[in-house]
């Protein structure tokens, strides 16, 4: 069954999205996101990388950008019936099949604790986890990119333990060093910028993960699987 606008909402209103509809909102007059239901997981982005191939092939959109378990769509002019494009992308979205990317594997050295390792006693106190087994489950885990953006090459990475989630900070650090390996509620990441960010550090990777002078300047890419490695861990 196909998700429809509220007839007693505003014409950019959408239904939410439930365990089995997906939601479609407006950004700006020519963008449109599409929003997975369920929950956030490989499922749900599977459709979403499926999806993504199927609004590629029209002719009059601009460009479609990948989330995490969303798509934003971005068409060259200002459609006349935005409730129509709502339709047409739920619709896509009904008929989209479930697909994998076939990425490539990525290992990333990581020091552990030490000076970089600013909020893994934070991590510790909520987790009620030593330090040494918040990193032994981080780097036991494997990861998938979902998706890019934030920053130049930093990857949307799915795979957490639950047991090391941690929330974003409600005041971000001012300055943390570009390479950093963190948490945010239940993602990790590398920061790919010095700078302001409100994540959780707990290591430092010594990959340089984007090289704008590269033919390819981002090391990670959608699909793609990435592990961990402990090459110094000091706590």
């Amino acid at each position: 069954m196909i998700a429809t606008t509220n007839r007693h909402a505003s014409p950019r209103e959408i239904i939410p999205a439930t365990q089995s509809r997906a939601r479609v909102s407006s950004i700006g007059a020519r963008s449109f996101l599409l929003e997975a239901p369920g929950d956030f997981d490989l499922i749900a982005q599977r459709r979403i990388w499926a999806l993504s191939q199927t609004v590629r092939r029209w002719a009059d959109l601009a460009e479609n950008i990948p989330g995490m378990t969303n798509l934003l769509v971005i068409f060259k002019e200002t459609p006349e019936d935005p409730d129509a494009v709502v339709v047409r992308l739920l619709e896509a979205w009904e008929h989209a099949q479930s697909i994998d990317l076939n990425g490539k594997t990525i290992e990333i050295p990581v020091r552990y604790g030490g000076e970089h390792a600013t909020d893994l006693p934070a991590l510790c106190d909520l987790s009620g986890l030593s330090d040494r087994e918040v990193v032994r489950i981080h780097h036991e885990a494997t990861y998938r990119v979902f998706a890019l953006g934030s920053a130049p090459g930093f990857g949307y990475l799915h795979g957490l333990d639950p047991r090391i989630y941690m929330p974003r900070k409600t005041v971000p650090s001012l300055k943390m060093p570009k390479g950093c390996v963190t948490i945010g509620g239940m993602q990790t990441g590398v920061a790919m910028l010095t700078g302001p960010n409100g994540w959780n550090s707990i290591g430092f990777a010594t990959l340089e993960m984007f090289d704008p002078t590269a033919q390819n300047p981002a090391v990670m890419a959608p699909g793609d699987t990435v592990r961990f490695l402990p090459a110094r861990i000091e706590l």
